[in-house]
């Protein structure tokens, strides 16, 4: 074994004497970029080269195996080339990322799960941070914590977490990354139990715009710790999170309960008397649905952790709506609910949402969602009521960055259509009967932003918390190194 071993080694170290050093220099070459400000600079071949060398992970240019594939995200309307992507393996990857965008004051575009629908984790031009290659979890079932990578997907926390009958509420698509979920919220199936995502994080190690490797916790910055917590990516790049786990049985019980669209007004009706006293172990999301050149439909979809005997008698006022077309609610599995609405082919389709919280849900509300709904074939729509309450709502507004404390849903309108069709009539339309709807609305989600909101638009959204939220970008990020994201303006 020694002796292939070392034949092996001899032999390419010969090659690479043999190779032309001439076309090695050449392989890489100056290189044009983009700056925050949107103007031009050039990175000599040399600099790319100490880049690339100094990286335990791999530097990606244009031409290179993987660039293609790393640039993508969720949405396939996002279609952006960043002039070069680095893909750290750990701390001293990402810190020499930020120093090396720092340092030419580079557009940035950080990439965990890449779901942002309008493509905040990619860039064109500038440098994007793939995290993909920094995924993992430990958990300690006695002292209930995970401690999570900053590029892992919420899939692998459920699967670690329930091994050992513990949970922490992260989102509803076991693809999602955890980092710009939990930073700017972290909506679960059992938020309303045990509070948000981001609620449940107890640290994070976070690499800052000046390159420095930080704790925050209650103890260690807590002003970052604050901020983080609801100030999505401004701050820097978590690079690890510690989440407190909660005790949960691991069956739930889950599904669908469907009408005909006749009867989406006494659901609806129903949804906005019910769910400010339902239960906090009771998960129910409200929907209409109208698919192309198909019936439309409503309903509601459920996970409740609570006691299975109870479950029929906290489901009643919801199924006095009438007879379903379909009643799907059974004992599940958490972790395999938690992939019931994954999007296997997300790329096949394009995708726009709009998004705002409501306090309540009126009957102008309902006139206003109803009578917009689309009759379009040429496209798919669902007009979604995401439950939000129980627990999220008892923490104070400025407890955290997030203030939304109030909300009792996140109102929705997503539309899909076929990935080559021309998007510019379906997302128009989501912005027409946005219009409508918006004044329903008090503030939106960090996590659903277009990327062009404005100071005073982000500073009505905090709720009375953007002056301390600018302030500390200020400190930490004078520059707005990190600006595509719900941005902050340095104070």
């Amino acid at each position: 074994m020694h002796r292939r071993h070392l034949l092996r080694s001899t032999v390419a170290l010969a090659l690479v004497a043999a190779f032309p050093k001439k076309l090695f220099a050449e392989m890489i070459a100056d290189l044009s970029a983009v700056r925050g400000d949107g103007s031009q600079v050039t990175i000599p071949a040399g600099v790319l080269k100490d880049l690339k060398a100094s990286l335990r992970g791999r530097l990606l240019l244009a031409q290179d195996p993987g660039y293609d594939q790393a640039r993508l995200v969720q949405n396939p309307v996002i279609d952006r080339h960043p002039a070069l992507i680095i893909q750290p393996t750990g701390v001293a990857d990402v810190r020499t990322a930020v120093n090396f965008a720092r340092s030419l004051d580079l557009l940035v575009a950080v990439k965990c799960g890449g779901h942002s629908f309008s493509g905040q984790s990619t860039c064109n031009g500038g440098v994007q941070i793939d995290l993909s290659p920094m995924r993992g979890v430990r958990v300690d079932p006695q002292l209930r914590r995970a401690w999570v990578a900053g590029g892992t997907l919420l899939g692998a926390v459920d699967h670690e977490a329930l091994a050992f009958g513990l949970v922490t509420p992260l989102g509803t698509v076991s693809h999602t990354g955890v980092g710009g979920l939990t930073t700017g919220g972290g909506f679960g199936r059992m938020a309303r139990r045990f509070g948000l995502a981001l609620d449940n994080v107890t640290a994070v190690d976070i690499v800052t715009p000046d390159g420095l490797l930080r704790r925050a916790s209650a103890k260690d910055n807590p002003d970052l710790y604050w901020g983080v917590r609801g100030g999505g990516g401004n701050f820097g790049i978590v690079t690890s999170f510690e989440f407190a786990l909660h005790a949960a049985d691991r069956q739930v019980i889950g599904g669908t309960l469907a009408f005909p669209i006749e009867r989406a007004r006494e659901l609806l009706q129903r949804y906005a008397e019910y769910t400010p006293q339902a239960p906090d172990d009771l998960y129910l999301d409200a929907w209409v649905a109208c698919p192309p050149g198909k019936p439309q439909v409503c309903g509601v979809n459920v996970c409740y952790s609570g006691a299975a005997r109870d479950f029929d008698k906290v489901m009643a006022p919801m199924r006095k709506v009438g007879t379903p077309l379909a009643d799907g609610f059974k004992a599940i599995d958490y972790e395999q609910l938690q992939r019931a609405t994954d999007d296997t082919d997300a790329r096949s389709e394009g995708n726009y949402t709009k998004n705002g919280f409501v306090s309540a849900i009126t009957e102008a509300n309902i006139d206003d969602l109803l009578a917009g709904r689309s009759t379009d074939a040429r496209r798919s729509s669902i007009l979604y009521f995401q439950h939000c309450g129980g627990a999220i709502g008892r923490v104070p507004a400025q407890a955290t960055a997030f203030p939304h404390r109030h909300a009792l849903a996140n109102m929705m309108v997503m539309t899909n259509w076929p990935v080559a069709a021309d998007a510019q009539p379906h997302m128009q339309w989501a912005r027409d009967f946005w219009k409508k709807l918006e004044p329903y609305t008090r503030g939106f989600y960090v996590n659903e932003v277009e990327g062009n909101e404005g100071a005073s638009r982000m500073n009505a959204n905090y709720l009375g918390n953007y002056a301390r939220l600018a302030a500390l970008k200020r400190k930490y990020d004078p520059t707005n190194l990190f600006r595509l994201n719900a941005n902050i303006t340095p104070a």
